[in-house]
């Protein structure tokens, strides 16, 4: 496992944000927040990384029915829990997400890391925890774990500020008492269902989360997330914002043309998460590569992973090969001039993912150990079958490309083009 100093020094870039102007619509009330961007560029390959958390992800899904169906007693579930498979961290991933999120009156400041794919809020990694005149020890124990890594500790009420327009009195926080995999960060800031919460508070069935929290106190008027990226191309970012998370809307501004909804899948694991139901083909005579199938959004993982069979399909249809330095698809300078975009089906849209956006950033290739000048894809194995119920999982190489739209109210995952998506800055 990386430890969590490697992941914030050793072989990491920081991508620079600018700090732009929180938004507030009198429409319908939202804040722009924008938020670093790091790279984890040590220590694995980027597949391994991604299909150390994507097995992580099925199995806390599998825990998660049997716990919500009644198969597993509330008193059982942290067993269940600390016993599923998955070897990564919740910071073990080649990119990670970082806001600066208020907790307290005054507010002390915490750098959390900004996941979809958990939904507790919790600080105390790092920076420990300061009480204030808000604090409230419930006297309940918490715990969560991601794969190898995890936090424990104590449920706390208090006040969280993500801007002076947005202030969320009494949110349920975990304080850390200890903290494996994330040393180098304050903690978390879930922005996954509130189902993920399942267990993880004592005599708890879930807890609120930052989003729910929102809605119910009327800071914002519909609980939606909205999350927009720039692609990485450069080591240092230093031209443009890499991303912003906005609450309580979407950002009209960061994307072109119409939002496609596509309601959250029925089929388990993936309707725990962000999941949807989508079909993947290849070039303009629409190759099969993934059939209708349930899979997720996730910020937290880098690359586009799907089932193990169709990535054998895709690499036929490419001809690419895997290189041994970086675990990633490589291709020829001929082979790359014959290459076809791929067409991602979702809630009745046709979404491109072109030649340039299935390629790694050439500009960044002797960071992850690649030859100069060399042509690697960011579509790789998931490490399983398809027809698990988690068949892909769309992850950042997916979402630089697209805005993307998390509507806890209606239950949907939005999606739609914008400025990068036929972007050639890979």
């Amino acid at each position: 496992m990386l430890s969590s100093s490697s992941l914030f020094t050793t072989g990491l870039l920081a991508l620079a944000v600018s700090a732009s102007p929180v938004v507030i619509r009198d429409a319908a009330p939202s804040l722009s927040l924008p938020f670093a961007t790091l790279l984890n560029l040590s220590g694995s390959t980027l597949p391994a990384l991604d299909r150390a958390r994507a097995t992580h992800l099925l199995s806390r899904g599998k825990t998660l029915e049997r716990l919500l169906d009644g198969a597993t007693s509330d008193a059982e579930l942290p067993l269940a829990l600390a016993a599923r498979a998955g070897n990564v961290g919740v910071t073990n991933t080649a990119v990670t997400y970082v806001a600066t999120v208020g907790v307290g009156s005054p507010p002390t400041n915490y750098t959390l890391l900004v996941d979809t794919g958990s939904a507790n809020t919790w600080v105390g990694a790092r920076k420990k925890y300061a009480s204030s005149s808000t604090s409230k020890n419930t006297g309940k124990k918490v715990a969560v774990s991601y794969g190898s890594g995890s936090f424990s500790g104590n449920e706390y009420t208090d006040t969280v500020t993500l801007s002076p327009a947005l202030v969320i009195s009494q949110q349920s926080i975990g304080v850390a008492s200890s903290a494996s995999g994330i040393s180098d960060v304050d903690g978390i800031l879930g922005l996954g269902p509130a189902a993920l919460t399942a267990g993880t508070v004592a005599n708890v069935s879930t807890v609120p989360t930052v989003s729910d929290s929102l809605f119910a106190q009327k800071r914002i008027t519909t609980e939606v997330v909205g999350i927009s990226y720039n692609p990485i191309s450069t080591t240092t970012g230093a031209a443009a914002a890499n991303g912003e998370l906005t609450f309580g809307g979407a950002d009209a501004g960061k994307y072109t043309g119409a939002l496609t909804y596509a309601p959250l899948t029925t089929a388990s694991p993936a309707r725990y998460y962000w999941g949807i139901d989508q079909k993947i083909t290849y070039g303009s005579n629409k190759s099969a590569v993934l059939a209708q199938t349930a899979g997720i959004v996730d910020t937290g993982t880098t690359l586009v992973l799907i089932a193990s069979d169709a990535f054998t399909r895709y690499k036929a249809l490419t001809g690419a090969t895997e290189d041994a330095a970086t675990g990633l698809l490589t291709l020829s300078s001929a082979q790359y001039a014959r290459m076809e975009s791929l067409y991602f089906a979702v809630g009745g849209t046709t979404f491109e993912l072109t030649r340039n956006a299935q390629t790694w950033p050439r500009a960044l290739n002797s960071a992850i150990g690649g030859a100069q000048g060399s042509i690697y894809l960011v579509v790789s194995d998931l490490g399983s079958a398809s027809g698990q119920g988690l068949d892909f999982i769309n992850g950042y190489a997916f979402l630089e490309r697209f805005y993307s739209v998390y509507d806890t109210s209606k239950n949907r995952v939005g999606l739609a083009t914008t400025a990068n998506t036929k972007s050639t800055s890979n």
